[in-house]
């Protein structure tokens, strides 16, 4: 995965009026942590990480972010948090967290799927049950999706955390959960007869009582 730059400042005042004073000169106040970083008060300009944002192809923005305060720091960091103003859906605040590239983190990676299913064509369903799932590997190969080829899937089949294999991924897993299933069309049918009978015992028992 490419790291995207994105340049900060350090800043020193804290409080609502420096942050609306921030938000007001087109920035917003951040904060850069880890597990081996000290919280450090940043600022960054909102329409810079907003760029940063429509560049990434992934869910989980890996981010080289240049702390500029005399001398230039980079960290590798995620995005772990953005407020959003409810109203305007500007941005309020940024939470970044420190990451070691030669370290395994936990992701949550979306599902996607590929392919025309079989059991779908010929009147089944296809459910997605999980549309996220649960990746640890290191930042660098943290994948855009879970992509997965329904082609071959029958009505009736279904598609288990175990039964999916990236490269430099694993999905940690208790249980060997369903991803992803086809229903039959058959079943489907059976309910909607079911509803239709009930439908007619209901109208010939109306019926009798005129």
């Amino acid at each position: 995965m490419e790291l995207i730059d994105l340049k900060a400042s350090i800043r020193t005042e804290t409080g609502n009026s420096p942050a609306r004073a921030l938000r007001r000169d087109g920035k917003i106040p951040a904060i850069l942590y880890g597990p081996d970083t000290k919280p450090v008060m940043l600022s960054i300009i909102s329409r810079e990480l907003e760029d940063a944002m429509k560049k990434s192809k992934s869910s989980q923005m890996l981010l080289n972010l240049i702390v500029e305060n005399g001398d230039k720091a980079s960290h590798a960091v995620m995005l772990k948090e953005l407020q959003v103003h409810p109203v305007k859906r500007s941005f309020i605040h940024a939470d970044f967290y420190e990451v070691s590239m030669d370290r395994k983190i936990k992701v949550m990676v979306p599902v996607t799927t590929k392919g025309k299913c079989i059991g779908v064509e010929q009147g089944g369903m296809l459910q997605i049950i999980r549309r996220e799932l649960e990746a640890l590997c290191y930042p660098n190969y943290i994948p855009e999706s879970v992509e997965i080829d329904i082609t071959d899937l029958d009505a009736g089949d279904s598609v288990h955390i175990e039964d999916i294999s990236i490269e430099n991924v694993d999905f940690p897993a208790d249980v060997n959960f369903t991803v992803l299933t086809v229903l039959s069309g058959k079943v489907q049918d059976e309910d909607k007869e079911g509803e239709e009978d009930e439908e007619e015992e209901v109208t010939d028992a109306e019926a009798v009582a005129e």
